[in-house]
């Protein structure tokens, strides 16, 4: 069981007997003596890719879905007439499974060919991917930036990454350099290297 006080982006919960993961969370404390305080929070359904923005009680339990994951690799991704078809494989059997843009959503703009994540099975089915929490991306394309004031760090300036990822980055990062993306934010983590 999952409290609705520990729901985190990512989590996923059972509500009305489907799969649904959190993709944002913030609280509303309670003005009253008697009022409860409210979890806010915006739902994607696993299965539909239906979007939902619930308020929960503070304390209220939900169950896990019965969701198994598995490692798995993306191979590529192709364009079908107005959307766009992922295709991955299981790396232990070497199945291919593909996933719909409404199944992989945001995660789609942080794949690259042969990068390792989990997939994510529900009752037989893939329904999703799992990405690891940080992904290593060439940087392609950076703005100038200006140099002022740099003591604080603070100063970023525009750049792409290998897959057309817009970031931000610090200015000591030039075209070559590879970044480590947090997947949770899709923003620049650290510089690790050419």
């Amino acid at each position: 069981m999952i409290s609705s006080n520990d729901l985190k982006k990512g989590v996923r919960i059972e509500l009305e007997g489907a799969p649904w993961v959190v993709e944002s969370v913030a609280t509303q404390s309670a003005s009253g003596r008697a009022s409860n305080t409210l979890v806010k929070v915006r739902l994607r359904n696993v299965l539909t890719g239906q979007v939902s923005d619930r308020s929960l009680k503070a304390g209220e339990k939900y169950n896990e879905p019965d969701l198994r994951k598995r490692e798995a690799q993306f191979l590529y991704a192709a364009r079908e007439g107005d959307s766009t078809a992922y295709t991955f494989m299981d790396t232990e059997t070497f199945d291919q499974f593909e996933l719909s843009e409404v199944e992989v959503g945001d995660d789609a703009r942080l794949l690259l060919e042969n990068l390792e994540l989990r997939a994510v099975e529900y009752n037989g089915r893939v329904v999703g991917v799992e990405l690891p929490p940080y992904i290593e991306m060439k940087v392609v394309e950076v703005e100038p930036g200006a140099r002022g004031d740099t003591a604080t760090g603070g100063v970023t300036t525009a750049a792409v990454t290998e897959n057309g990822l817009a970031i931000q980055v610090p200015l000591f990062v030039k075209v070559g350099d590879r970044v480590r993306i947090d997947t949770a934010t899709q923003q620049f983590k650290d510089r690790v290297g050419r």
